[in-house]
């Protein structure tokens, strides 16, 4: 046994956690290798006889497997398609019938990946479980766990980290936190694998890998195009100005694709699914000052003053604006000091101290503060 421990590390088959797991063996630590199969191809895009894309392909299942088996450590396939399926492919699609935008990615880190990887690795005696993120774990004086940004500011995934619990946290390694992309794709160079680094890397929804989560939507709600079809765009006023396709196929903030002829450019700015109804405005109409919060984890503290002042993201891309943090339990209210575009009810807001993830939750559309 390895005075550094035993570690299962989630394996994609491409270069970011290929690289961490290579990594953490040099290091001294006993590495299992797990990839984790969360969806079918076919099943998500309808067709049969096109090449699987993304991370759940068999080719990425053979690069990770091949990896191990080269530096001499096990790997392991484990198929969780039934539980990611039940949770996180159902909350996409309950999220978008409610008339909000999800974010899959932060839902299957906080419910699936995290606590299927411990649930293996308590099975086969791993101290630590591993993947191949771009963030950091820490720990506070306070003896909570935290997560930090990752150095590299244009690789850094810590707004998908933030509903990780305290057990997960404490026991999770993120290698590739302290680093920048550079130099992970010449640390694949240096231990054999060059192809890595010519990869290309996938940014879409794991189980909608064309990009076409309309086209998901109807095929996984039967009769939906036709139910909701018809609804009426209205004006910041309420008036009428015209027809779409069905609010589920638009999102807050969204200007293409509306096929609509205004005389100036138009955005979503909000989304009612009680009377299938997309409300257009000016791009001066997606600002805001304030938004509700549900759903909160508190990572750095175990609670925090009301009035806190914090750097909150409301997407994963967004720079994060000043603000301050109002209430406690299960909602709060998010007031900033300068207006932000474009809050999308579903998305999550992250909420930082400098660096550090002091904990976030899902945007509520308004007036939906849980006493």
């Amino acid at each position: 046994m390895s005075k550094k421990g035993k570690v299962l590390m989630a394996m994609s088959g491409g270069i970011d956690s290929t690289v961490a797991a290579l990594m953490l063996h040099k290091e001294g630590y006993d590495v299992v290798g797990i990839t984790m199969k969360t969806w079918d191809y076919a099943t998500s895009v309808g067709v049969t006889n096109k090449k699987e894309t993304g991370c759940c392909n068999l080719d990425s299942f053979n690069d990770a497997r091949m990896a191990a088996v080269e530096n001499g450590f096990p790997h392991f396939i484990l198929d969780i398609r039934e539980e990611f399926g039940d949770f996180v492919i159902e909350n996409f699609v309950d999220e978008y019938i409610a008339g909000r935008t999800p974010n899959p990615c932060v839902m299957c880190n906080t419910h699936i990946k995290w606590r299927a990887l411990l649930k293996r690795a308590d099975a086969l005696g791993c101290d630590f479980i591993a993947t191949g993120h771009y963030a950091q774990v820490h720990q506070h004086s306070n003896g909570r766990y935290f997560i930090r940004k990752g150095i590299d500011e244009t690789k850094d995934q810590s707004y998908a980290l933030w509903g990780l619990q305290q057990d997960l946290l404490s026991r999770t390694l993120l290698p590739l936190g302290t680093f920048h992309k550079t130099a992970i794709r010449q640390m694949a160079h240096d231990f054999g694998y060059p192809e890595l680094a010519k990869k290309n890397e996938s940014y879409e929804i794991c189980f909608v890998p064309d990009n076409d989560y309309r086209g998901f939507l109807k095929r996984r709600v039967e009769g939906l195009e036709e139910r909701v079809d018809g609804g009426n765009f209205v004006d910041q006023s309420g008036k009428i100005i015209g027809k779409h396709k069905g609010y589920p196929f638009y999102t807050v903030g969204q200007r293409k694709g509306l096929e609509i002829a205004l005389g100036s450019p138009a955005f979503v700015t909000e989304i009612i699914p009680e009377t299938n109804t997309v409300v257009l405005g000016s791009e001066n109409d997606l600002n805001k000052t304030e938004l509700v919060v549900n759903g909160i984890n508190w990572i750095k503290y175990d609670g925090i003053p009301d009035g806190m002042e914090a750097i909150t993201k409301i997407r994963y891309k967004d720079k994060g604006a000043m603000s301050q943090l109002h209430g406690d339990g299960k909602s709060i209210k998010v007031r900033f000091f300068d207006n932000v575009k474009g809050v999308a009810p579903g998305q999550s807001a992250v909420f930082y101290e400098g660096e550090d993830v002091i904990g976030g939750g899902i945007i509520q559309r308004e007036n939906q503060l849980i006493k």
